[in-house]
């Protein structure tokens, strides 16, 4: 499984779709979006954990599918991880931090999406530049203690935009399949 981790406005649904359409493959949206549009609402603290679950269901049912389909990859727009770290930042909450790095162990290859796009404004599920910011230095600094802990965990970051940013990531597709 690959994973598409970043902050809000990083790009990630839209290289996971890409990803997933030029490989035929599938690609597991974003939960937390889905909750927001069905409740909304964003979540509350009590929410966090169900989210963060639900993520990780999904991404698991993808995997069977792509086996069966005898897809190579399966493109998961964003990780428990990063529900995790949004609990801790939102909410003072870092209770689900466990779980989030033990289930980010399941990921093959992690793609960092960089805060280097600009922020958009997008209904319930964003919060703004400062947000941003504070999120993708958790996710990297969560990223780095989890390579030193887990040993050779795949990270590639993933710049630039429109084409060049897709192209990137099919760049470190291609480099982590040869490696592996």
């Amino acid at each position: 499984m690959v994973c598409l981790l970043g902050a809000e406005s990083t790009g990630k649904t839209t290289i996971a779709q890409a990803l997933a359409a030029q490989l035929s493959c599938p690609w597991v949206p974003e939960y937390l979006r889905s909750f927001c549009d069905s409740q909304q609402r964003t979540p509350r603290r009590d929410e966090q954990a169900l989210i963060l679950e639900t993520q990780h269901i999904h991404a698991l049912a993808a995997r069977e599918c792509a086996a069966r389909q005898g897809a190579p990859f399966v493109f998961c727009d964003t990780a428990p991880l990063l529900s995790a770290i949004y609990s801790e930042d939102v909410f003072g909450d870092r209770s689900l931090l466990p779980r989030g790095r033990a289930l980010h162990a399941l990921y093959d290859l992690t793609l960092l999406c960089e805060a280097d796009l600009g922020w958009v404004a997008d209904g319930f599920v964003r919060d703004g530049p400062a947000t941003q910011m504070r999120i993708h230095s958790a996710l990297e600094a969560e990223l780095s203690a989890l390579a030193h802990r887990l040993g050779n965990q795949a990270c590639t970051r993933i710049s630039g935009s429109g084409g060049a940013r897709i192209k990137a990531a099919v760049d470190a597709l291609q480099r982590h399949h040869a490696a592996n």
